[in-house]
């Protein structure tokens, strides 16, 4: 099994949670081999995962990318995101020729079952596997050619086909994508991958990457926002929902941040607490509008069309505060 991450000092200690759970669930894999794609990671970070991949007895290797804008020719707005997120679009050029599957893992997931089934899916043809996010916007989907009936993925988990990937020049195609379309887009590298793979992803179960505040959704809500989302069985989202083997704490509502009311908050507090970054304080400053979040939330349970309504009077904004967050990038 070879999974690759990305990441710079920013997100270390929450990959580091990411690789305990990985590695903790996964004891009975005869052969585990991880790569982090490193953004500038320092050395005391780097030493730290080392660690825990040691108290395994597993495999990882960092691989430096340096400064991701010089792998570009033209400079990249990533609309507020961490740089490090581009990272991905370079697998085929980075990871040794040897390797020609990998399961690419987000910094914000937790692991909490066996990931033998995904590794051995049968991709049917398609460059790659992916969980469908059928909240997003359509008019996003509208700027990278999806239409109202196309599925729309999520980038946080990625089962990769790397030899076809490779065959398809899917580094050029990315690159020259983003070029386009870059300045335009609202999550950066994701929104890249799915208007270059359109027709090329193939649908993975939600319990391999569920995100957190879907616990709020209902399943014939999330078919309404996307036709597609009805090729996922309502049985094997209630599934997911109940017992995912891949939580991505995705949207505002984070572990890390005090106040939070996360509903799968105690798998990432519990991982944490076993890696060297144990009793890293959470972050400060948002517990009024973390309890605002938790309380929208329960909206979206009792009234769908408020939470997308917030949703899309608030996405664009939240846009421009990460930017301010994070200057040059």
């Amino acid at each position: 099994m070879k999974i690759v991450y990305a990441s710079n000092d920013g997100y270390a200690r929450h990959l580091g949670t990411s690789l305990y759970s990985l590695l903790d669930r996964n004891q009975l894999e005869e052969e585990i081999t991880v790569f982090v794609l490193s953004i500038g990671m320092s050395e005391e970070n780097q030493g730290r995962l080392a660690a825990i991949a040691s108290h395994f007895d597993r495999e990882l290797e960092f691989i430096e990318l340096g400064d991701l804008q010089e792998r570009f020719s033209y400079e990249v707005d990533t609309g507020g995101f961490d740089i490090s997120a581009m990272g991905r679009l370079f697998l085929g050029t980075v990871l040794p020729e040897g390797v020609q599957r990998v399961l690419y893992l987000d910094c914000d997931t937790v692991v909490l079952g066996s990931l033998r089934k995904l590794w051995e899916m049968d991709l049917a043809g398609c460059v790659l596997g992916a969980v469908m996010e059928p909240t997003i916007y359509p008019e996003i989907k509208e700027q990278i050619g999806l239409g109202k009936e196309d599925a729309y993925y999520n980038s946080g988990v990625l089962l990769i086909d790397l030899k076809r990937w490779r065959e398809e020049d899917a580094e050029k195609r990315l690159l020259d994508f983003y070029r386009e379309k870059g300045k335009e887009l609202f999550a950066c590298d994701q929104d890249t991958i799915n208007g270059v793979f359109k027709g090329q992803i193939k649908t993975l179960s939600p319990r391999y990457n569920f995100f957190t505040n879907y616990r709020y959704f209902h399943y014939r809500d999330l078919v309404k926002q996307s036709p597609a989302y009805g090729k996922v069985p309502k049985a094997v989202f209630r599934r997911a929902k109940a017992h995912p083997a891949i939580v991505h704490y995705m949207g505002d509502e984070r572990p890390w941040k005090a106040g939070n009311r996360n509903h799968y908050r105690l798998a990432y507090e519990r991982y944490l607490g076993k890696t060297p970054w144990r009793g890293t304080p959470k972050e400060k400053g948002q517990r009024t509008y973390m309890a605002a979040y938790h309380a929208m939330d329960y909206l979206t349970f009792l009234c769908p069309p408020v939470r997308r309504y917030l949703s899309r009077k608030f996405g664009r904004k939240a846009i421009e505060n990460r930017k301010k967050e994070t200057p040059g990038k």
